[in-house]
């Protein structure tokens, strides 16, 4: 009995997170309520808190979801060039998703008490910049290109950058952290 339980709960604690991101890519975040939740998985909302304390909680499991596409998205990258280009194309085709991983709030701990999908995804960055940090930090330079990164994402994005330039953009990042030390 307690299996069939546990299987029913841990695939209705899947519902409410493939629910919420399927919500939020229709009508946006804001419109992610437990309210409106509960109507379009037909829950009531003390089963939806029995899974989440809150949106907050929400957010934070859908966006670690995300952080696991995004690390499957890296993974074949192995060039400053290859990397950059996943990791932008990612969160330019999966801009919901990427505000849920590094833009809205969520219960994310980033640095030493990150969880383990968010440092497979750390350390697949760092594998590729670290060789071009030169006589800088390893850390640091990666830290410093994953901001670059998610810069140019939002800037382009918001259109808070010129127009028609973003492949231009992108192949001078990859020139700069790519390099030779």
């Amino acid at each position: 009995m307690s299996d069939r339980r546990a299987r029913e709960r841990a695939e209705r604690h899947q519902l409410i997170i493939r629910t919420a991101r399927e919500l939020a890519e229709q009508e946006g975040w804001e419109a992610v309520t437990t309210r409106r939740l509960s109507e379009r998985i037909g829950y009531s909302q003390p089963v939806l808190y029995s899974h989440f304390a809150g949106k907050d909680a929400i957010v934070t499991a859908v966006a670690l979801q995300g952080i696991e596409e995004l690390t499957t998205a890296l993974r074949p990258a192995w060039s400053v060039d290859s990397l950059v280009r996943a990791y932008t194309h990612f969160a330019f085709d999966n801009p919901v998703l990427y505000d849920a991983m590094f833009t809205l709030h969520t219960e994310l701990e980033f640095g030493e008490n990150a969880p383990e999908q968010l440092k497979t995804a750390f350390s697949l960055l760092y594998q590729v910049f670290a060789p071009h940090a030169g006589d800088q930090d390893p850390e640091t330079f990666t830290e410093v290109a994953w901001s670059a990164m998610h810069g140019l994402v939002l800037l382009t994005r918001d259109s808070r950058l010129r127009g028609g330039l973003g492949e231009d953009r992108i192949a001078l990042l990859v020139s700069l952290l790519g390099k030779s030390p």
